[in-house]
């Protein structure tokens, strides 16, 4: 299916009705031209060897047996075949900012996200559930591959309400213990918390041995500062309006945010988790396609 501009442009993205209508555009119109399954075959834990036959992926020949044995054998592993996605959805009070360079709050471009993605998992034929968060659990949908799951994932987000203020660490840890069977966690939030709090339940996934990806969603006023005029800035989760001139502090604030990114950055790299900045200025057919690419290029 070729990709329609129309359907893929943010700003229509942003007037269309219904996340189905958006992760359908994303997905079949460009993702699925690009990378076919960027996840199937996910593999965790070696089981045992099988004995190759004519067709087989060559990528999991066992090439220490076949130099003793002289016969192919392939590697296997548990859970290969059906992948297991969690997607944590930020809903706390400071995801619903929108500046005026924005088509999309970033809660609404982290539901798109979520839902593109969601649907690109479903179409393979593996299972993806989803937590709803911000100080607390608000909804926790457990992983399905039956298509008609994907009604109930987009119910929980259209609903979700941005209004309180979040806590990211306790949250991963009680996920962390939560989530059982081993899969892929990917977590899409603006992250404006402790660092360190954060990164300790980031740790504790990689603990219990899931594959974590780190969706950094930030608007772009957020990360360019380019406020000119003396503003009023409202404050979010339970932060004070705060009335300044932009221009004596853009500076200190970039220095500061610069600061918090690298913490994150580095928190990530650290535990071998990856980390994507999604700005919500950017087109969403590129952001997800760009990330799948370079995780298929991985793996391969």
């Amino acid at each position: 299916m070729e990709s329609n501009p129309k359907f893929l442009d943010p700003r229509t993205l942003a007037k269309l009705q219904g996340l189905e209508l958006r992760a359908r555009s994303i997905v079949e119109g460009y993702v699925s031209g690009v990378h076919r399954s960027p996840y199937h075959g996910f593999s965790i834990e070696f089981a045992e060897h099988r004995e190759y036959s004519q067709g087989d992926d060559l990528r999991y020949v066992d090439w220490k047996v076949f130099g003793r044995s002289d016969k192919f054998y392939l590697k296997q592993y548990e859970e290969e075949t059906n992948l297991v996605s969690y997607m944590l959805l930020d809903t706390s009070e400071s995801m619903r900012y929108q500046s005026a360079d924005a088509p999309l709050s970033k809660l609404e471009y982290a539901e798109c996200v979520a839902a593109a993605l969601s649907y690109l998992i479903l179409q393979q034929q593996d299972s993806v559930g989803m937590v709803t968060f911000d100080k607390e659990i608000r909804a926790l949908i457990r992983a399905s591959s039956n298509p008609s799951h994907f009604k109930q994932l987009l119910y929980v987000m259209e609903n979700s309400v941005p209004e309180r203020k979040t806590q990211t660490g306790p949250i991963f840890h009680d996920l962390a213990e939560r989530l059982k069977r081993r899969g892929l966690v990917l977590i899409l939030s603006d992250l404006f918390d402790d660092v360190p709090s954060m990164i300790a339940g980031l740790k504790h996934f990689r603990h219990r041995r899931h594959e974590v990806v780190v969706f950094h969603v930030l608007d772009p006023a957020e990360l360019d500062f380019r406020f000119r005029q003396t503003t009023l800035f409202r404050g979010l989760e339970e932060m004070p309006d705060v009335l300044t001139d932009p221009r004596a502090l853009r500076q200190a604030y970039l220095d500061e945010f610069g600061r918090f990114q690298q913490a994150v950055k580095k928190g990530c790299r650290a535990q071998h988790i990856d980390y994507v900045l999604l700005r919500t200025d950017q087109s969403l057919e590129i952001a997800i396609s760009s990330y799948l690419a370079s995780r298929m290029n991985r793996v391969k």
